[in-house]
């Protein structure tokens, strides 16, 4: 028999009552640390604000420059990427590995789309200081192959530092209907948006909710907050009431509006009393025409454009407001650092003539002007700014957003990169003078922040030293507005597009796509006497020229800006052998989420391809079998009333095709898709092996579209066909759908990446 246990026999050391604990110290802010909220609006220009010259209404952001500081010699990087790159690494955008948007993989380190690993984010020193970490918007820091929830999440918010993230991970949504929300770590499974919703208005509550969730927690722990606006980034999408208040007042047009903005920057001290308004761009492909050249139709479409900016910019201002009312409310406006700034200048994306198809444009930055139509934009005038058109306007109107300067977001003249930039800390900054004319670079803001909350940015990571720091603090400057600046130089790259600053001076390029770079012309300015590069001086100052020139490529080695895009594509294509892997034979499910944007477009990009389809009919069934896309572009097959129907929409264009009755019992449905050239596809449908319908020319969904990944059993978030949704809603199918299968078949002829070898060795004389 087993002798019963009677206890423990042997030496007994120090119980637990008595014992000394020896917790680990989490990070800890001193006592009373400020928070620090840090505002990016998206291609906001320099005179889109009231307190820099704009007619919009934006009295809260006034109001925060009034209280504050309004630098206005800040200057950013021409691109949305490059910019947020700088702005959380201390680094130069090339450095940094973002030397264009992220939706290239060309393989360079500074084109690498995603940050390096050896670097430090805004996010990782507030989070190692004892800061909660927190973002809400837009990220576009990750490759866009790598957005899927197969990851890698290496470059995804929360591995950079963020313990939280609301928006989205990519450039650009449908502010109705965003294409794809994520929260954290994961994509966010949406079927419909309500009809009041507005992205705006919703990064604005989750920001102000994760601010109330941290203080039911932890009362006394300061907070950091990156909130990147998606606003006022094309699609230019606003409410209704917002766009009503702008009705008829851009009717002068951009000429006018430029000149009254230029009078009322000169009343403010914005811009220098010697300044004067350059003439209306007249640069090859940048050329803007003069109002009064237009018909009456583009003047009333292209003001209509404008109206929905102002009301973007207006509704950007509104929740500004509810962000500040919360915060007093919260009792943590006083003690909070605010920096409020854009990462580029405005965007000619709408090129000459503005579009109500964002993707349709795109395409046409690529030479493919003749989709572009005043009358087809015009026949959905009142449908501008609603969930239904993804509008851009034309680039005069981006000409008037950057005034007084030239060019555009892309561009490394000032119009591309000099923005507003305004700092505020109720507590502490008490200014008698708001302005402050210090040449700065986004690459400072982070030593300054660093500064004003006593931060020490580190030298090394995990064992491994650290690139040097491309900024510098300008602390100095918010209590002494007659100090000097702290950033003697920067270079500029943006597709092939060149500019370095020394000292006052200036040297910049104008790039013209495939042509040798040893032809272009650098136009020479000096910004103390001539800050809007009206006059060029490269003729009398040819030595100053030659001097800037061997500075920018010592810097630009300096910064892995190298390879330079000659404009042949060729960064475009290259991508890594093993994404291919992605683009096989793919079978989905109902109940499948919907599928990211970039992988299900692998599937159908340049090539011919099919959808399979096998479900088990009943009379009476409905809905949706799958469909890809949005409003901006798609496709959809559904059966409605009991006969099969096709959606075709080409940015916008709704081409329905019948498809005949479906019959009862099992059914096998295929689509086949032929390219007949780069900007067409044929297509074929067969029922149960029958042909059913067929249509030739249909326009190539292609650039980002569809937007909106693929669908099965349901057309989720922005619907293909608008008809359908208005009156089914997302439409599930409420029959047997088996299951949905894509078969990507061979590359077109005139996929890019057959010709790549072509295009690197003509790209070779451009050098």
């Amino acid at each position: 028999m087993k002798e019963a246990y009677s206890g423990f026999k042997g030496k007994i050391g120090k119980v637990f009552s008595t014992s000394e604990p020896d917790w680990p110290q989490p990070p800890t802010a001193p006592p009373g640390s400020p928070n620090v909220l840090v505002m990016l609006v998206d291609d906001l220009g320099f005179s889109d604000l009231g307190c820099f010259g704009s007619e919009i209404e934006t009295p809260n952001i006034d109001a925060l420059a009034v209280e504050g500081i309004r630098y206005t010699n800040f200057h950013v990087n021409p691109m949305c990427s490059p910019t947020r790159a700088s702005l959380l690494t201390g680094l130069n955008s090339h450095m940094a590995g973002m030397g264009h948007v992220a939706h290239f993989d060309p393989g360079f380190p500074g084109y690498a789309m995603e940050l390096r690993e050896n670097a430090i984010t805004m996010g990782d020193l507030f989070k190692a200081n004892g800061w909660a970490s927190l973002m809400v918007g837009k990220w576009h820091l990750c490759k866009d192959s790598q957005l899927s929830e197969a990851g890698p999440k290496h470059s995804w918010p929360l591995q950079k530092g963020f313990e939280r993230f609301y928006g989205i991970l990519g450039g650009f949504t449908n502010f109705h209907h965003p294409h794809r929300l994520c929260e954290d770590n994961h994509a966010l499974d949406i079927d419909v948006y309500p009809d009041d919703y507005y992205f705006t208005d919703d990064l604005t509550d989750q920001g102000i909710k994760m601010i109330r969730e941290l203080r039911t927690s932890n009362p006394t722990k300061p907070w950091f907050m990156y909130f990147a606006h998606g606003a006022v980034h094309a699609p230019l999408q606003a409410k209704k009431e917002d766009i009503e208040k702008y009705r008829g007042r851009y009717e002068s047009g951009w000429d006018e509006i430029r000149r009254r903005r230029f009078e009322k920057q000169k009343e403010l001290g914005v811009v220098p009393p010697h300044a004067e308004l350059p003439a209306r761009n007249t640069e090859d492909d940048h050329a803007v025409k003069a109002w009064d050249e237009l018909s009456e139709k583009e003047k009333e479409l292209f003001a209509r454009y404008q109206e929905i900016f102002a009301a973007m910019v207006d509704n950007v201002d509104q929740n500004f407001r509810k962000l500040r009312l919360a915060l007093e409310e919260m009792g943590e406006w006083e003690n909070t650092i605010i920096v409020f700034t854009s990462d580029n200048g405005g965007s000619r994306e709408g090129q000459e003539l503005g579009t109500s198809a964002y993707f349709r444009t795109l395409l046409a930055f690529t030479g493919h002007k003749e989709l572009e139509s005043v009358d087809t934009d015009y026949e959905r005038l009142d449908l501008l700014g609603g969930p239904r058109t993804l509008a851009h306007y034309p680039m005069g109107w981006a000409m008037t957003s950057n005034t007084p300067f030239r060019l555009y977001k892309t561009n490394t003249h000032q119009g591309g990169q000099q923005v507003p930039l305004i700092i505020s800390w109720p507590e502490k900054l008490h200014p008698k003078n708001p302005l402050r004319t210090q040449y700065q670079h986004v690459t400072d803001l982070l030593p300054t922040i660093c500064e004003l909350v006593n931060i020490e940015i580190p030298i090394m990571k995990d064992g491994e030293e650290l690139p040097p720091p491309a900024g510098n603090s300008f602390c100095e400057s918010l209590e002494d507005p007659g100090v000097g600046s702290t950033h003697p130089e920067q270079y500029f790259e943006m597709i092939g597009h060149r500019g370095f600053y020394d000292e006052d001076w200036s040297a910049v390029t104008i790039r013209k796509p495939q042509t040798p770079f040893s032809d272009e012309k650098w136009e020479l300015h000096n910004l103390r006497d001539d800050p809007t590069e009206k006059y060029d001086l490269s003729g009398q100052f040819p030595e100053k020229v030659e001097e800037l020139k061997e500075k920018w490529l010592q810097a630009a080695w300096d910064n892995q800006v190298f390879p330079l895009d000659e404009g042949n594509n060729v960064k475009n294509i290259l991508r890594p052998p093993w994404e291919t892997e992605l683009v096989q034979e793919t079978v989905l499910y109902p109940g499948t989420p919907t599928i990211e944007r970039w992988k299900s477009h692998q599937l159908i990009s340049f090539r011919s391809w099919e959808v399979e389809t096998s479900l088990i009919y009943r009379a009476d069934d409905a809905g949706t079998l799958f469909a890809h896309g949005d409003q901006g572009g798609g496709y959809s097959l559904v059966i409605e009333e009991g006969e099969l129907l096709f959606t075709h929409n080409g940015y916008g264009e709704i081409t329905e095709i019948k498809c005949g009755e479906v019959p009862a019992g099992n059914c096998s449905i295929l689509l086949k898709v032929t390219p007949p050239d780069f900007l067409h596809w044929d297509i074929r449908i067969y029922l149960n092996g029958n042909l059913v319908a067929e249509q030739e020319k249909l326009l190539a969904l292609l650039a980002m579209a569809p937007f909106q990944g693929i669908d099965i059993g349901i057309d989720r978030k922005s619907p293909v066909n608008w008809r359908l949704f208005e009156t089914h809603g997302p439409f599930p199918f409420d029959g047997r759908l088996e299951e949905v299968r894509y078969l990507p078949g061979e590359l077109t002829d005139f996929a890019g990446s057959k010709w790549l070898e072509i295009l690197r060795s003509e790209g070779i004389k451009y050098e």
